[in-house]
């Protein structure tokens, strides 16, 4: 059985992150690094990756080495990170391997440069393209697979090419009748296929292991890891009047309760979902509820306690809306 490493005192964000003691070996997450180790193994190519604790995922260019987030290591952390965030990238062993089989496939271009050849460029595009966090999907696009939320395949080449050596990696996965008709992510998967079985034979050009950020190095605090996040969030014009509409319909009389506390209620589950289906990130969905709570606040904004459920779903609308347009026209309310 996994023995968790201890976090003394865990919310004494104070402590250094070198200094939690965290470690892959004995716990529930090097389990599954073991099991995707097991599934890297069956694929039969010679890639063999290093797996990391460090401060979010990712490999670094030119390596085999998957950065895992540290938090991830201990159940105190990750509630924690949930808190501070509303998003955890990992939040249990399915989600994990998903994100494991996504980073193996920048281990495997890397390691063999896949991004050098033509048709992988001709399938993908080039990997020099300018590689930016802000980026505007085409939900359900039949060109791109779906794995990571926010169509996180959209976001650049390698991002494109990560997906869609997860979806082909992941056990039990159907791929070919999951995409029959989706003509674009099919062929990337088919060339996915085709060109994986051909590494089967072949020596990878790149084995360097090099760690970046590794946790036993991380010299700042959790206190200061999450306060680098925090985000206000762009003033949202018209915001007002929204509002209004929203909750003057269901005012509560005496017994009225402050809709702000409902919509900071939201900013626990919320923000997740919204990601996962219009690529509007977890923390600016955050920082617009936030803003939403405050103006209620000031507003004096209530409602009966009747009508929560229904506000709920009325405010959960209201933001996912906003979150489209952001993530379509770069503004809340163009």
């Amino acid at each position: 059985m996994a023995v968790e490493t201890p976090f003394r005192e865990a919310r004494d964000v104070s402590t250094p992150i070198r200094d939690l003691g965290l470690t892959l070996e004995g716990t529930a997450l090097g389990e599954v690094v073991g099991a995707f180790e097991a599934e890297v193994e069956a694929l039969g190519i010679a890639v063999r990756p290093r797996c990391y604790l460090s401060t979010e995922w990712g490999v670094p260019f030119g390596t085999v080495a998957i950065a895992i987030p540290f938090y991830l290591a201990n159940p105190e952390l990750t509630a924690l990170h949930e808190e501070r965030t509303g998003f955890v990238e990992g939040v249990d062993r399915a989600d994990i391997l998903r994100y494991l089989r996504h980073e193996l496939g920048h281990v495997v271009n890397y390691a063999y440069r896949l991004f050098d050849r033509e048709e992988w460029v001709e399938h993908f595009g080039a990997i020099t393209q300018p590689y930016r966090e802000e980026y505007r999907p085409k939900p359900f696009s039949r060109q791109f697979v779906r794995h990571l939320p926010g169509w996180y395949a959209q976001k650049h080449p390698d991002e494109d090419w990560a997906e869609t050596f997860a979806v082909w990696m992941t056990p039990g996965l159907d791929w070919r009748r999951d995409y029959a008709g989706w003509s674009g992510a099919l062929a990337k998967l088919e060339y996915c296929d085709a060109l994986t079985s051909s590494l089967r034979g072949e020596t990878p050009a790149v084995t360097a292991a090099d760690l970046d950020e590794e946790v036993g190095s991380v010299g700042y605090s959790v206190g200061d890891f999450y306060s680098t996040g925090e985000e206000t969030g762009e003033p949202v014009p018209g915001l007002d009047g929204a509002l209004r509409t929203l909750f003057e319909a269901a005012e509560g009389g005496s017994d009225g309760r402050p809709a702000a506390a409902l919509l900071r209620q939201l900013a626990r589950s919320l923000p997740a979902e919204v990601y996962r289906w219009t690529g509007h990130f977890p923390e600016h969905t955050r920082a617009l509820l936030a803003q939403m709570a405050r103006r209620a606040e000031e507003l004096g904004l209530v409602y009966a306690p009747a009508h929560e459920q229904r506000l709920e779903r009325a405010a959960a609308v209201l933001v996912t809306a906003l979150a489209m347009s952001h993530v379509q026209t770069g503004s809340y309310l163009p």
